[in-house]
This record gives structure tokens, C-alpha cells and sequence, in this order.
């Protein structure tokens, strides 16, 4: 198994007992450490108590919303001096303008965040795509998603960026999860353990710092979070064995920050209906008292439905920090947060204290992140330098160690390339970029379904299930009419069966006529390159299953077949 490793201090005190944090760069000596210390402490002392405060706020800069927007954000960089920005869709070069422009109006360098979980493409859409974690979670050399993370991390470092809100610890349990899914590594607990700390390694040894989520555990949810307050009803031992074994782990390993998510947990909130992120007992009592975390606690985003339906902005931040939080994420209620804050700690209701610790934790790990000054970052060329050969390099190598066989009973793999193959393409998505790449190894003839009974008996047909794949949360079922094509297909022919799309799309297909089957979890010219690579034996195959599919098809499942001539 891979080893869980990361070189990071689990814990620094440096000075006084309110200068903390999880995350530390593995160089740092100790003289540097004093002077992360000295500059620290100089700092809060010279900032105003509304500068204090204004730390504690990350808000979303989108370059797709207008001039109106842009210039409310400018205000609050420059009235309310915020800790920090999130980037939101969609313009690199514009992005990287206006991150020049408030980083150099703003005293304090504010954190500038992204959710890029799957690479700075889930925001800019120029970027190259890198694969979701339910495709990371089948690879076995855990070592290529550290490599892959680096390499995001460069990205996110070119354009300004010095946290990524990734990765996602949660442990999909539940297959009809509307919001997780695809973005977990997994159902085991074991694998998305050392999945995430190898992602979190190649981001933190890159200095960008990451943050796991969706604290306390978002897997076995049916309710998305950004429209509503999921539930999650499992007993205290259950929580501790599966929700919150990842989190408890990572944050062991030096994670600079935990994402705290809008999820009701009767078993750690007592009051009914309190959402996680504005809870003081899962904050405070178990995050930071029980399991001891000294990183950046951060909200999911405040905007989100499960909290915005019950809370009025400033109102929603004021509670989520006196929690425990130590920022809020997505704010929409800056000024009027920070008013009910201060009026908290004038009643003696948050003290002091409270803010020094936060707001040091903060400016700590902005030192360590080399924040101490800005260098502007250079927006020509910016969408070649996030999408090359480089990119596409690493992507193709990832999706070729994902690609899972999950039987190969008559051996049809590799394909010959002397025989001829019959393509059939079913479901939704395009299709076309596999049927080429075959075609330069071997010979395949695409057929239409309509088309399938002028395919000669006992021919060797590859049926390709190919799933709408142009956002991680589109659905996963195959339709009846597929699946009925299948299995007439089963009794005439000998079936390559080959998934491209989530491992749940398996949960209803009968596979017991079926020879070979074959997942390659995404539908996208890179991960149906490497599914040709592998199927014409040109790469190796070695994935194997990160979730539980059925009874039958368990996490774990899958074989390994060498190259050809290997």
C-alpha cells in the first residue's frame, strides 16, 4: 500500500500560543521561523481592529459578470479590506489583471483561492482538463497523482493563485449522490486516504496550499448542499470509521486547511438543524478541541442554498465565525459581518482573543505561502502556458493507469490487429476520437444502433457506452433501450464492453454474457485515447474499482493485463 507521507510540521507555535498552523514549508529553519514570527506579530499589531477583521473574508470575483460586479469587488479590496478572493469562471488573462490590481492596492496580500479540484479548467474553461477524483481513486501508483497535482499547482501559482480548495475527502457511499461523486476518490476509506494525501502532497510541496472538504463528511448525502441542507443520519461510530477517518488522517499529515460544509449531523449537533459550518460544537468541540487542528478552518461557500435559505447574509458570517471558522468563504455580507462580530465582541460573547488567533493563523500562512509581497503575474500567453503538450502529457498517462478490466473471460484483449472489430456507440456523448484512435492499430467499422443487424454473427463488437461528461454531476444511468441493445448484442457477438463514464453506470447491466468489460470513467478525447492505448495493448492496464458498484462488482475489482509484448 502506499505510504502515507507528507513533510510537512504537523503543528508550529511560534512565540505565543495564539501563532499556529497546520501547514508549514518543509525548508523552513529555524531563524525563519522566527522571522515568520517577528513579521506576523508586527503586522496584527500595526492593523486596525476593521482591518483585523477584514482578514476573515474571502469574496468571489467572477470576470463573466460585468463591469458592476468588478467594481463592487474593487470596493471591498479597498473599504473593507478583505483577507482574500476566490476566481470564479471564466477569463485567465482578465483574472490575472485585476488580481494584479487589488493585490496591489490591498496592504495585507489577500489569498486568492479556486476550486480546481480537477485543474484550473473547473474555472477557466480555456485550461486543460485534468481527471475527477473517482478517476484518480482506480489508479495504483499513487505517486502519478502527486505529479499531476504539481503540475496543477504550477497552473494555479502562473495565475496568481495560492490556495487550492481541493482535495475532496468525502467517501461516496452513496452512488446517488447528486453533488459528490465523480469528485470523491472512492467508497474505501483506505483509498481516498492516500489518494487525497498524495494530491495534497503535490499541492503543499508546491506551496499552494490545500484545503479538504466538505467537513464533517458529504458522501452519504442525497440533498445538494447548494440548494438545500443535506442530512446525514449516521451514529457517532459510524461517523468516526468512514465520514471523518480522512479528514482525522490528512489533517494528521500537515493539511493547511479543512473546508467545514452546510450539512446537518444530528450525531455531532445537538440542535436541530444547525448546518456544520455554523456550528460551535463541530468547530470547536471537535475540530479544533478534539482532533486538535491548528490550520485554517474555512466555510463552504455562504452563498450556498443550505445556509442562505435559513440565514441573512453578515448575519450567516457573524455565526459561522463565532463557531470556530476562521474565514468565510463567498461572503455576501462583508460589512455587516464584520459590524455584528465586532458588536459580539464588545457584549463578551467573542473575545479578543478569538480574532488575534484567527487573524495570526492567517497572516501565518500567508507568510509561509511567500505572501509578504506580491509579484504580479504576466497574463500574455497565459491560456497556452494552462493547456499544452505538457498538460496533455500527464492527463493521457493518468486516464491510461485508471482504465480499469474488470473481466476479460474469452482473453479478446489486446485486440488483434489483423481482425476486424465492429464499434458500437451508445448513450449520449460524442464517440468518434476512440473509433480513430483504433483505426491506427487495428481496423474497427463504427456502427449506428440502428445498424447492428447488418453486423455479421459471432463477430467481435465493441460497445462503447459513451455518458454526457460536460460537468462531474451529469447523471450516470443507462437507459433501458441501451441496455436491451447490450444484451441482444451478447447473444450474437463477442462483446468488448467499455465504459466511458462513471463505474456506477454498471449497477444495472447484466454482465454475465458479457466476455470483456472495460471502464475508463470519463467521456473526453483524452480518456478515450488512453481506452484505445490500453485496448490495442499499447499501455499496460492496472486500474482498479474506487467504489462499490453492486454485490458483484465490489471496490477493488478489477485485473491486470501487461502491454503487448510486455
Amino acid at each position: 500500500m502506499y505510504k502515507i507521507f507528507l513533510s510537512f510540521i504537523t503543528l508550529i507555535t511560534v512565540c505565543s500560543a495564539t501563532l499556529s498552523a497546520q501547514y508549514r514549508p518543509k525548508h523552513f529553519t529555524v531563524a525563519e521561523e522566527k522571522k515568520a514570527a517577528d513579521w506576523v506579530n508586527a503586522t496584527y499589531n500595526s492593523l486596525s481592529q476593521d482591518e483585523k477583521l477584514g482578514q476573515l473574508f474571502i469574496v468571489a470575483l467572477y470576470t463573466n459578470k460585468g463591469d458592476e460586479h468588478i467594481t463592487g469587488v474593487r470596493n471591498l479590496v479597498l473599504s473593507e479590506k478583505i483577507g482574500g478572493l476566490i476566481l470564479m469562471q471564466d477569463d485567465a488573462e482578465k483574472h490575472i489583471k485585476l488580481v494584479n490590481e487589488f493585490q496591489s492596492k490591498s496592504r495585507i496580500p489577500m489569498m486568492i483561492g479556486m476550486d480546481a479540484e480537477w485543474g484550473l479548467f473547473q474555472r477557466i474553461a480555456a485550461a486543460h482538463k485534468f481527471p475527477w477524483a473517482m478517476t484518480l481513486g482506480a489508479i495504483q501508483d499513487k505517486r502519478l497523482i502527486t505529479e499531476m497535482a504539481g503540475q496543477i499547482a504550477a497552473d494555479a501559482k502562473r495565475m496568481g493563485v495560492n490556495w487550492d480548495f481541493a482535495p475532496v475527502v468525502d467517501v461516496n457511499t452513496n452512488p446517488n449522490n447528486p453533488i459528490i461523486g465523480n469528485r470523491s476518490f472512492g467508497s474505501e476509506v483506505n483509498n481516498v486516504v492516500t489518494s487525497a494525501t498524495a494530491y495534497s502532497k503535490g499541492l503543499q510541496d508546491s506551496n499552494v496550499l490545500a484545503a479538504i472538504k466538505h467537513f464533517p463528511g458529504h458522501g452519504d448525502t442525497n440533498t445538494d448542499s447548494h440548494l438545500d441542507l443535506p442530512v446525514v443520519s449516521h451514529n457517532l461510530q459510524r461517523l468516526n470509521d468512514v465520514e471523518l477517518a480522512p479528514f482525522k488522517a490528512l489533517m494528521d499529515q500537515g493539511i493547511g486547511g479543512v473546508m467545514v460544509a452546510h450539512l446537518y449531523v444530528p450525531a455531532l449537533e445537538k440542535e436541530k438543524g444547525i448546518p456544520a459550518s455554523v456550528s460551535k460544537s463541530i468547530i470547536t468541540g471537535l475540530l479544533k478541541e478534539k482532533f486538535g487542528y491548528k490550520g485554517l478552518i474555512i466555510t463552504d461557500a455562504l452563498n450556498m442554498g443550505a445556509v442562505a435559505k435559513r440565514y441573512k447574509p453578515g448575519e450567516l458570517d457573524a455565526l459561522a465565525f463565532k463557531a470556530g471558522n476562521d474565514i468565510m468563504l463567498f461572503s455576501d455580507g462583508v460589512k455587516e459581518g464584520k459590524r455584528l462580530i465586532q458588536e459580539a465582541i464588545d457584549r463578551n460573547e467573542i473575545s479578543q482573543d478569538r480574532v488575534e488567533e484567527s487573524v495570526k493563523k492567517i497572516l501565518l500562512t500567508k507568510y509561509y505561502l511567500g505572501l509578504t509581497k506580491y509579484d504580479a503575474r504576466n497574463p500574455v500567453n497565459i491560456n497556452t502556458d494552462l493547456n499544452n503538450n505538457v498538460h496533455k502529457e500527464i492527463v493521457q498517462k493518468m486516464y491510461a493507469n485508471a482504465v480499469t478490466l474488470l473481466k476479460d473471460d474469452q482473453k479478446l484483449l489486446p485486440l488483434n490487429c489483423k481482425e476486424t472489430y465492429y464499434y458500437v456507440a451508445l448513450e449520449e456523448a460524442p464517440y468518434q476520437t476512440v473509433v480513430n484512435q483504433l483505426n491506427l492499430n487495428t481496423t474497427v467499422i463504427s456502427k449506428k444502433p440502428a445498424e447492428i443487424a447488418s453486423i455479421p454473427a459471432n463477430s467481435k463488437v465493441i460497445v462503447g457506452l459513451h455518458k454526457d461528461n460536460s460537468t462531474a454531476y451529469k447523471p450516470y444511468k443507462i437507459s433501458l433501450e441501451s441496455r436491451k441493445l447490450i444484451a441482444g448484442l451478447a447473444k450474437d457477438h463477442q462483446v468488448i464492453l467499455s465504459v466511458f463514464g462513471s463505474a456506477y453506470a454498471l449497477q444495472d447491466l447484466d454482465l454475465s454474457e458479457i466476455p470483456t468489460v472495460l471502464v475508463a470513467y470519463e467521456n473526453n478525447d483524452d480518456s478515450m485515447a488512453a481506452a484505445a492505448g490500453a485496448l490495442v495493448g499499447k499501455t499496460a492496464i492496472s486500474g482498479r474499482l474506487p467504489v462499490l458498484v453492486n454485490q458483484k462488482l465490489k471496490a477493488g475489482a478489477g485485473m491486470d493485463l501487461p502491454a503487448r509484448g510486455k
